[in-house]
């Protein structure tokens, strides 16, 4: 049984995922995919790769999630998901990469400056 792995990450977000044949099961940190997000949004998020190729019925996916919250780990596994999609079958990488799928979005959280409130944030300013 042949075994694909890939990585995705969002934020501070990391989905490591396995892809095997299978009946469309996703199993995340041992749960399933609508017990671990109950929300409608993040599932269909997460089926996008699987949907843009119509073979969310032809695969298993295990998932490792760990960090962020539930927005960046379904938008890391979504990438993890269509990186394993292309090492499983190159030629679909073009469909993948124009719906966006494999660009990894690097926007991360701006660290907070000293003498700040926040990262850009400034105190309220005193002219006397």
């Amino acid at each position: 049984m042949e075994i694909t792995n890939a990585i995705g990450r969002r934020k501070s977000a990391i989905a490591r995922v396995f892809v095997s044949k299978g009946a469309g099961n996703i199993t995340i940190n041992k749960r399933e995919l609508a017990v671990y997000f109950p929300s409608g949004i993040l599932q269909y998020i997460v089926k996008q790769p699987l949907n843009t190729l119509n073979v969310a019925e032809q695969y298993d996916i295990k998932v490792n999630l760990q960090g962020g919250g539930f927005k960046g780990q379904a938008e890391a596994l979504r990438l993890a998901i269509a990186r394993a999609l292309v090492k499983i079958d190159p030629n679909d990488k073009s469909a993948l990469k124009k719906a966006g799928f494999l660009t990894r979005d690097a926007r991360e959280v701006e660290r907070k400056k000293p003498g700040r409130p926040k990262a850009r944030k400034r105190f309220q300013f005193s002219k006397r």
